[in-house]
């Protein structure tokens, strides 16, 4: 059987995809405990139940903006309405990480919005105070407990500014996700046994389980097929983020659920390493051995062609790198 045959029979085998929707059922029953009896017992515990709960809501939203559990848009949009994040507006996730999915602008730090690289000439500007705060966000200690926090600001930020100058959708994200917001309050005042602010801490460690994932999802590299990483775990964190450490698996085969990544990798390995050339880790634990106090990269994009004398705007297209490993 071809990679092809497997990915065409893992597209198109059910209408309604199982796993995914019983996943998402046990996800909304988990965070409820955590809000409720849990956190009526131990609100610490309570909120570490949530966290874990928000984590992998975040992670069935990422299936849900790629087509799944069900064919209809509405419907799987309909699933995760509820805005169990706060501060990620499902629309916003959506069309900012299907832009991400355009491959060859992978770590473009003006076309890639999920890029955590700076342009040189950017970095060059940036106070010292600022520049210790973003290589402290470059390990992945810093990622966790910072990485929410900027990337929250940055996201506001920016959006205001496309709000103001008319940007299409923008507006309507943030407002859907203000009605989404509604149940999650009305449960935690009626139903719920965590105070508001204690939810919003657990969002705070939900969104940081989160930075573990796309840590090093993507490394500078002059050939953006090989910009995409593998890790090979198959531990609570691979099912808390769905497979996608499978992550090339994945950025070649958008449409195949969660469910099906680990054997399509399995069954074509070698073919993906030698498409990714060779960026792979063997576990998270490998990587928290390696980066938890160290930078795997720096800040400022570190093949960026010369930009020096150009203005800091977006680039007309995709954008050539020289090679740098970093498995």
């Amino acid at each position: 059987m071809t990679i092809q045959d497997t990915v065409e029979r893992s597209d198109g085998a059910a209408v309604t995809e199982w796993p995914t929707l019983c996943l998402l059922v046990m996800t909304y029953g988990i965070w409820a405990i955590g809000t409720t009896g849990l956190a009526g017992m131990s609100l610490p515990l309570g909120m570490m139940l949530t966290a874990v709960a928000v984590a992998q809501f975040s992670s069935l939203q990422h299936e849900v903006l790629h087509g799944h559990p069900f064919r209809s848009r509405r419907l799987n949009e309909a699933l995760v309405f509820p805005a169990l994040t706060v501060v990620v507006p499902y629309g916003r996730f959506r069309d900012l990480h299907l832009a991400h999915h355009h491959d060859p602008s992978l770590t473009d730090p003006y076309d890639d919005p999920e890029s955590n690289y700076l342009d040189p000439a950017v970095w060059s500007r940036c106070s010292p105070l600022l520049r210790l705060l973003l290589r402290a966000n470059n390990t992945l200690a810093g990622r966790m407990i910072l990485g929410p926090a900027i990337s929250t600001v940055l996201l506001v930020v920016q959006d205001a500014r496309a709000i103001r100058r008319g940007e299409a959708g923008v507006l309507s994200a943030w407002a859907l996700n203000a009605a989404g917001i509604v149940p999650v309050l009305v449960w935690l005042q009626t139903v719920g046994q965590m105070p508001v602010w204690a939810y919003l801490v657990a969002v705070y460690l939900g969104l940081s389980l989160l930075k573990i994932r796309t840590f090093l999802e993507h490394r500078a590299h002059e050939a953006f097929r090989a910009r995409t990483v593998v890790i090979e775990d198959r531990g609570p964190l691979s099912l808390l983020f769905l497979n996608n450490n499978y992550h090339v698996v994945h950025h070649m085969h958008p449409q195949v659920p969660w469910y099906r990544l680990p054997g399509l990798y399995r069954a074509n390995r070698d073919h993906y390493l030698r498409r990714n050339d060779g960026y792979v880790y063997r576990s998270y634990g490998q990587i928290f051995r390696q980066y938890l106090f160290r930078a795997k990269d720096p800040v400022p994009h570190p093949i960026w062609p010369d930009m020096q004398g150009a203005s800091s705007v977006p680039s007309a297209g995709p954008v050539k790198v020289a090679t740098r490993r970093t498995a």
